[in-house]
């Protein structure tokens, strides 16, 4: 439903392509909560790398046009939809999902999809939280089936959801190892729970990560880039070892041998598969980790959102992340 006169600033996508299609319009119609529904004031929003290939018009699931983009904002509620009781207008809040699209001064999003925002966190990390943490937590525990006392290979630990992913393993009780492709990306993976960070530019890195498992191998691997990583991956499983994949920028070729000699397993990440039920579990995870102090978002690049188009060509064309790419309004 349209806002009357309330106007905002908002990213609208008219055509898939390049970046360039991201444009900004400063007379959209503020949107209105409808039944169970809440409209927030957007401070920032996390930029996914989902977002781009569903804007160039290369994923699976596309959007009708026009729409804008965005899942994970943060901000301050400004109202409610009739039925809402779990948040009140002012609450500090973040996002997982959006129904009016998050690059925008205002979103609306569906009430079960909204969460509060401990006063712990500044508003930029909450837009850091959302599609990573949660992607993290279904990659290790409903998919990989990561138990406390297993190894864990964390294959690009720098990014929104490496970041999170080393700090949910270090919290879950796991042998956290990390890759990064920077000294500073490194670094990050270390600061963030990755009790060993290995550099996947260098030569022979994947025999060092065989060596600190004193030649056992990986129990889990969450896998950002599974078309130049997966054939290796499979090769340093331990027994029964898993990879989850929750990056892909194209195609691999693998030896299927490799997974009946470790009887191992490939499993695909998608959050939209997720149950409300798995929903509510992982967020009640993730509130406990905010309360106790060791989910701390790693906020990277800002962008204001007039320049959302040269976030996305960034995201993709960086040569190593360092942490969670997000637009700032």
């Amino acid at each position: 439903m349209s806002g009357g006169s309330r106007l905002m600033r908002a990213i609208r996508v008219t055509e898939f392509g390049a970046p360039s299609v991201l444009r900004l319009r400063a007379h959209v119609a503020v949107p209105q909560p409808g039944n169970g529904q809440v409209l927030i004031r957007v401070h920032a929003c996390g930029v996914n790398p989902v977002e781009t290939y569903i804007r160039a018009g290369t994923y699976a699931r596309k959007p009708p046009l026009p729409y804008t983009p965005g899942t994970d904002v943060a901000g301050v509620v400004e109202t409610v939809g009739e039925g809402v009781i779990s948040v009140k207008a002012g609450d500090r809040v973040f996002t997982t999902a959006t129904e009016s699209g998050g690059y925008a001064e205002f979103a609306v999003a569906a009430h079960q999809c909204v969460h509060k925002l401990p006063d712990a966190l500044h508003l930029s990390q909450g837009a850091a939280i959302g599609v990573p943490y949660f992607t993290a937590y279904r990659a290790l525990v409903h998919k990989g089936h990561a138990k406390a006392g297993e190894t864990v290979l964390i294959h690009g630990a720098s990014g929104g959801v490496g970041v999170a992913a080393c700090q949910l393993s270090r919290a879950l009780g796991l042998k956290v190892l990390g890759t990064a492709g920077t000294p500073e990306g490194l670094k990050l993976a270390l600061s963030n729970g990755a009790h060993l960070a290995f550099n996947h530019r260098e030569e022979g890195y994947t025999d060092r990560i065989m060596e600190a498992t004193q030649g056992g191998g990986i129990d889990v691997i969450v896998e950002m880039l599974s078309n130049v990583n997966l054939s290796a991956d499979l090769q340093m499983l331990a027994l029964g070892g898993r990879v989850t994949v929750v990056g892909c920028r194209g195609s691999v070729e693998i030896n299927p041998r490799d997974t009946m000699a470790k009887e191992s397993s490939i499993m695909g990440v998608g959050l939209f598969f997720a149950t409300p039920e798995e929903n509510k579990e992982c967020a009640a995870l993730l509130y406990a980790g905010m309360e106790a102090g060791w989910l701390r978002p790693v906020v990277g690049s800002q962008y204001p959102l007039a320049e959302a188009a040269q976030a996305h060509h960034d995201i993709i064309q960086c040569p190593g992340a360092t942490g969670k790419t997000v637009l700032i309004m």
